[in-house]
Parts: structure tokens; sequence; C-alpha cells
């Protein structure tokens, strides 16, 4: 049932490839996607390729004409409201979905994000954590009748190498006794949505529904990277000393084509058919890798010629805290499965 960390041999695709190379020769013809931040940055790529391969891709938004304008040349798009902090905006959404009586083939978490000063949602939880996983949580396990309806579904949660500067801390998820740092509130986010489409993946096997993770690389010039300085982004070796975009794929620094392209493989690969819960990067699986030295950075301590870390930390490949994550996030949405 499970999957194993453990690359797949002979892929054609790496780390240079792009959406597009993944999606090529992909029919999607009615196929239903919702792509969650699908209007910016890698997943306004992802949107634009699946659209490309013939599925109806939903975004849903907490600005709808921003992603109207965003999304303007891309026929065929269903614009909806939602706001990922928000519960109520969240079952709303899922409501509506389910209530047009569509399958979901394809439920692609793209959302998110990063490094943002200490806020909180409605129940207290710091807003990194809410945002980029108890949304997506809740969104999930909402519309899991239309994912059941497919026959056949892929759930993608976007991570980030980010991830391993932080497990999920059980005992002061919210920051409420420990000092917060937004780079530790960020890897902890994305240690989450590792966790939880492990555990997805587990509880939905049986029933056609298989989760993956990804890692899409570090990608310059979208919305999330709005709070890092240009001083930080040159000391990690993302743009040069101009403040243009270094482009090293092998590196993990690519362009949004690069950076969606994950995304896509695990949404519509078929050499991943009858696989999930895994976590991946450049268009394959990912190995499990030994943890960072400490440090708040993810790339501060390597230089542009050498890559950044790779592979799943095991903070992020413990069953047990898949487990743990999911029912800690169905008590604080409400939102659980049997």
């Amino acid at each position: 049932m499970s999957t194993l960390q453990t690359p797949i041999p002979d892929s054609p695709f790496d780390a240079a490839s792009t959406a597009e190379d993944v999606i090529e020769g992909v029919d999607l013809t009615g196929k239903i996607a919702i792509v969650t931040g699908g209007h910016s940055g890698i997943g306004l790529e992802t949107t634009r390729v699946l659209r490309q391969a013939g599925a109806q891709v939903v975004v849903p938004v907490r600005h709808p004409e921003r992603a109207a304008r965003a999304l303007e040349g891309i026929d065929g798009v269903e614009i909806a409201k939602l706001d990922l902090i928000d519960p109520s905006s969240v079952d709303t959404f899922a409501g509506a979905f389910l209530a047009s009586g569509r399958p979901l083939h394809i439920f692609v978490g793209s959302a998110g994000i990063m490094a943002v000063p200490l806020a909180r949602d409605s129940r207290g939880q710091e807003s990194q954590f809410a945002t980029n996983h108890l949304g997506h949580h809740q969104l999930a396990v909402r519309l899991w009748p239309a994912l059941l309806k497919a026959r056949g579904a892929r759930v993608v949660s976007v991570s980030a190498a980010a991830h391993r500067l932080s497990p999920v801390v059980f005992d002061d998820p919210a920051f409420e006794r420990r000092e917060y740092h937004p780079m530790l509130g960020y890897g902890q986010s994305k240690t989450a949505n590792i966790l939880f489409a492990r555990e997805l993946d587990r509880r939905g096997a049986d029933h056609g529904v298989r989760a993956f993770s990804v890692h899409p690389g570090a990608i310059i010039g979208t919305n999330l990277s709005r709070y890092a300085t240009p001083d930080t982004l040159r000391a990690m070796g993302l743009v040069d000393e101009e403040g243009n975009p270094v482009i090293d794929p092998f590196a993990g620094k690519k362009n949004v084509g690069q950076g969606a392209s994950t995304s896509v493989w695990c949404a519509v690969s078929p050499r991943l058919d009858g696989m999930g819960g895994v976590y991946c990067l450049d268009n394959n699986i990912a190995v499990v890798a030994e943890p960072d030295p400490g440090t708040l950075d993810p790339f501060a301590h390597h230089s542009s010629e050498v890559p950044p870390p790779a592979g799943l930390a095991p903070h992020a490949a413990d069953p047990e805290s898949a487990v743990r994550l999911w029912d800690l996030s169905a008590e604080l949405t409400g939102a659980g499965l049997p």
C-alpha cells in the first residue's frame, strides 16, 4: 500500500524539465482539477498546462478580480472565492463545488504564504500553519465525496525544501510559548504539507485517492518571496548583484515552468499509478536525507555553485507524526475522515 522514498529509474524528466515537457501527450479531457493559488507563480503555470491538456480547472482565490486579470488569455478557467485562512470560506467553497455534482480528479494545493510577520487566524493558529496546512487539510476533507466520485483522484500538496528547518512542534504549533521566527513557521507548515499528503494517501489509497507532496525548487519573482529583501535573496544566491534571477535547476533554482513541473508530474504521470504518500522533487521521488545543520535559512550556507540540501528530512517521513498531525488538524478544523 505505501510507497517507498525511492526514485523511479529511467525517468525521462529531471530538474530542468518544464511543466510543458511533463504534460506533453497527456489528455485530460473530461477531467476536473482544482488548483489553489492557481492565478500566480507556479500555480498559474499549473493551471495553464492542465487547461492546455483539456482539463476543466477551478481556481479558488481570495481576490477574484485580481485572478481574472492574471488568468486573462487562458480560456475556460473557473474562478471562485476562497480564503484558506477562513474556515467558513473553505466550507462555503467546498459546499458549492459538491453541490455541482462534479467529480474531482486533480487537487493541487499550491497556494501559500512564506516568512510573514507573526499573525493568527480566528482560532489563534499561526498564519502560515493555518493557511499553508490547515486550510488545505480542511478543503481536501470537505471535498472528499468529489475525490471519491472521480474513481481515481490525485492530491498534490506543494511543500518546500524549507520543511527541513522544522518539524511540526506538537507541543506549541502556534508559537504561544516559544519565540517566533518567520522561517521556522514556514518550515513547520511545509513539514505539515508533507505529513498531510502521507496520511491522506494512507486513508485514501483503498478508495482510489492518492496523494503526493512536492518541492518545486526556489523560484524568484513570485508573490511567495515578497517578504524577502534583495540582500536576503542575494545572500541565498537566488539573484545576482543586479537583482536578476539566477536560474540553475540542478542547484534547485528554477524558472516558473521548471518549478511547476513536479506538481504537474505528480498530478498526471502514469509512472505514479498505484503509488502515493511520497515527497517528490525534480520530477521524481526523493530520497530520505540527513537533517541539515541548524540554520534558519535552508540556502544560506550554500554557495551558488553548491546545490541546496535535497531529499526528505527524517522528521517529515515519520508515519506516527503524520497520524498525530491528522488528528490535530481534524480537531482544529472539524474536518476528519474515518
